[in-house]
C-alpha cells in the first residue's frame, strides 16, 4: 500500500509541494474556530462569534473560483503570493482592532476570505507537470485528499495550543504568519514558477461552461449538505450521552475513517469509467450515513461514524480526476476551486438546514439529514451519468519541464486529462 505512495513522495518537488499547500491552507482550515474563540476572548457574543465566521466562509466561497480563474490567467506566483499576504494581513487587521468597531471587524474577515489563495486547486494543477504519469496523478489525487483529513485535524490542535500557551490573538497571527510562509513556499518552487494555463476561450462563464464540471458540482453541493448536518445532528446526541467529550470523539471519527478510506482507495490503480467509480462511492457513502440513525451507546457511535467517513476522501478523489477530465480547456484551477466551493457552500447549508431538523425531531431525525442528502447526491450523478461519461473538455495546461529550457507541451495523459 506504501508503496505508491511513497513512488509520488520520492518525486522531486512533490513534498514541499504537498507541505507548503497544507501549510499554507492552515489559515482557512481552522478560521472558523480561531474567529470563535479570539471574539469570545474579546468579550463578544457567540452569535457575534458565528456571524464573522459565517462572513469569512461566505467570502472565501466567492473569493476562490475568482481567484482560481486569475491564476489560470496570470500564472501561480502572481497571484497566489499577494492574495495569501492579503488574507493575513486583513486577519492581523482583525486580530489588533478587535471587535469595535463592529464594522471594521466585518471588512477585515471579509477580506481575509476573499482574498484566501487558491492553494488546493493549485496543487491539482500542478501535479501532472510534476509526476507525469496519469496513474500517479490519480493516486496524488487520493493523497491530497487524506492530507486534508490530517490539515483539518492538526490545525485546530494548534489553535488551540497558542491559545493555551499565548493568547487567541496570537493564534491568529501565528496560523496567518504560516500561511504566508506556506504559500511563499510553493510559489517560489520550479514547477509552481513554470506551471502555465493553455490558452483558454473568453467566456464570461469560464469553467462553469462545461455540463460536466455543473453535473459534479450538483452533486457534490449535496455531499457536503451531508457533511454539515452531521456536525449539527451530533451535537444533541453528544449531549445526551456524555457531553463534549463524546462530540469531540464522533467528530474525529469521521476525520479518521475518511483518512482510511482514502489510504486504501489511493494505495490501487482501479479501471474503468471514473464516472461510474463516482457513482459506487456515492451510494456507498450515502448507506453508510444510514446507520447513525440507530443511534447506540457512544462506544458503537463513535465506530458508525468511523464507517460514515470512509467513503468521503474516495469520493472526492475520484471527483478531482472528472474535474481534470472536465474543465475546459485553460481553466483547470477555477474549475477545482469551483469543487471546494460547493463543497463548503453545501456544508453551510447543510448546517442550517440540520438545525430546525433537530428543533423538530430531535437528532434521530438530524441524522436522516445526511443519508437522504447522499441519496440525492446519487440521484444526480445517475441522471447525468451520459454527461459525466463523455469526453471531457481538454483541460491541457501547457506544463514546462524543468528540463525543457524551450518549455514544450508534454504529451498529453491517454485520458485526454491534464492540469
Amino acid at each position: 500500500m506504501a508503496a505508491g505512495y511513497l513512488e509520488i513522495l520520492r518525486a522531486r518537488h512533490a513534498v514541499r509541494l504537498l507541505t507548503g499547500t497544507l501549510v499554507g491552507r492552515l489559515p482557512n482550515a481552522t478560521a472558523a474556530l480561531a474567529i470563535v474563540l479570539f471574539v469570545r476572548a474579546e468579550g463578544g457574543t457567540y452569535t457575534l462569534a458565528g456571524v464573522l465566521a459565517a462572513v469569512y466562509g461566505v467570502a472565501n466561497a466567492v473569493g476562490q473560483p475568482v481567484l482560481g480563474r486569475l491564476v489560470d490567467v496570470h500564472g501561480q506566483p502572481r497571484v497566489q503570493l499577494p492574495a495569501a499576504v492579503a488574507s493575513a494581513l486583513a486577519m492581523t487587521g482583525f486580530a489588533f482592532a478587535g471587535t469595535d468597531p463592529l464594522s471594521l471587524a466585518y471588512a477585515c474577515v471579509a477580506a481575509a476570505g476573499l482574498f484566501t489563495p487558491p492553494l488546493e486547486g493549485g496543487l491539482r494543477a500542478l501535479w501532472p507537470s510534476v509526476l507525469g504519469r496519469e496513474e500517479q496523478v490519480h493516486t496524488a489525487y487520493a493523497m491530497d485528499a487524506v492530507a486534508q483529513e490530517v490539515m483539518f485535524t492538526v490545525g485546530p490542535l494548534l489553535v488551540t495550543l497558542c491559545v493555551s500557551l499565548w493568547s487567541a490573538q496570537a493564534a491568529l497571527l501565528v496560523v496567518n504568519a504560516l500561511g504566508v510562509l506556506g504559500a511563499l513556499s510553493v510559489v517560489v518552487s520550479t514547477p509552481s514558477r513554470a506551471w502555465r494555463s493553455a490558452p483558454r476561450e473568453a467566456h464570461w462563464l469560464g469553467a462553469l461552461r462545461s455540463s460536466g464540471l455543473l453535473a459534479l458540482l450538483g452533486a457534490f453541493l449535496f455531499v457536503g449538505i451531508a457533511m454539515g448536518s452531521i456536525t449539527v445532528a451530533s451535537v444533541p446526541y453528544a449531549d445526551a450521552h456524555g457531553g463534549d467529550g463524546v462530540y469531540g470523539w464522533m467528530m474525529a471519527g469521521l476525520g479518521l475513517g475518511a483518512l482510511l478510506g482514502g489510504t486504501v482507495y489511493g494505495a490501487r490503480q482501479w479501471r474503468g469509467e471514473p464516472a461510474a467509480r463516482l457513482r459506487v462511492l456515492v451510494a456507498l457513502l450515502a448507506v453508510c450515513y444510514l446507520p447513525l440513525m440507530a443511534m447506540p451507546g457512544a462506544l458503537a457511535m463513535v465506530s458508525l461514524t468511523v464507517v460514515a467517513g470512509v467513503f468521503l476522501a474516495p469520493a472526492i478523489a475520484c471527483a478531482f480526476v472528472l474535474v481534470d477530465r472536465h474543465a475546459p480547456r485553460g481553466t483547470v484551477t477555477e474549475a477545482f476551486s469551483w469543487l471546494v466551493t460547493t463543497f463548503t457552500v453545501g456544508a453551510s447549508v447543510g448546517t442550517g438546514l440540520a438545525g430546525p431538523v433537530v428543533e423538530a425531531g430531535g437528532a434521530l431525525w438530524g441524522f436522516a439529514v445526511p443519508g437522504a442528502a447522499g441519496g440525492v447526491s446519487l440521484l444526480v450523478l445517475m441522471a447525468t451519468g451520459r454527461v459525466l461519461a463523455a469526453p471531457g473538455g481538454g483541460a491541457v495546461v501547457a506544463a514546462s519541464s524543468e528540463n525543457d529550457p524551450n518549455r514544450a507541451a508534454e504529451p498529453r495523459f491517454s485520458s485526454g486529462d491534464r492540469a
